[in-house]
């Protein structure tokens, strides 16, 4: 009986040893191999908006500005062009998307991407209004916000900085969604 139990004994180290190597060797191969990191343009295509949609219309507009930021500046397929599209078309209002059915925004998109690479043009930088900046109206029974935004673009060795502000609308499922956009001369004053 004592036989049988030294046996057992022995048999749970000899498991433990293993094991207790086995946690090493796979720690030490997942330090040397860090998981691969995500391009900006996979973590846009990649944000699930039907499970976790921007809060406020100012979050909306920063979604959009890495989008838009996306397509002039970083690499990408032709199948993530079209999947960032996607995310931007998802951020539309109703009347807005259907002023720009995707076949129609693709195509222009791609034309203004065209330029913009011609020029060696790209958006360098962009920041959104604080909160407590955008203005919240109600116009014919419905919530409207206004965010505006600046754009620091570069061509060739030259810099500018553009405004646009971004009417957004919110719809039946409490979502804030651009309406129009449009650019502006400099920021408003307070």
């Amino acid at each position: 009986m004592k036989k049988a139990g030294v046996v057992i004994a022995a048999l749970i180290c000899i498991a433990l040893v293993c094991g207790g190597y086995y946690i090493v060797k796979a720690r030490s191969e997942t330090a040397q191999n860090p998981e691969v990191e995500l391009t900006e343009v996979q973590k846009i295509i990649t944000k699930d908006l039907d499970q976790k949609y921007p809060a406020t219309p100012r979050e909306v507009v920063k979604l959009y500005n890495r989008i838009i930021t996306c397509y002039y500046k970083e690499e990408y397929t032709e199948e993530e062009l079209s999947q960032l599209a996607d995310q931007a078309l998802r951020l539309f209002d109703e009347e807005l998307q259907t002023n720009n059915p995707k076949e129609l925004y693709l195509s222009s998109l791609k034309d203004d991407i065209a330029d913009y690479a011609q020029r060696e043009r790209y958006i360098a930088q962009s920041d959104v209004c604080d909160s407590s900046e955008v203005l919240y109206k109600t116009i014919d029974g419905e919530d409207i916000a206004y965010v505006n935004a600046s754009y620091f673009v570069r061509e060739g060795t030259d810099y500018c900085k553009t405004y646009q502000q971004y009417v957004l609308r919110k719809n039946e499922q409490g979502e804030w969604r651009i309406l129009v956009f449009y650019q502006i001369e400099a920021e408003p004053e307070e």
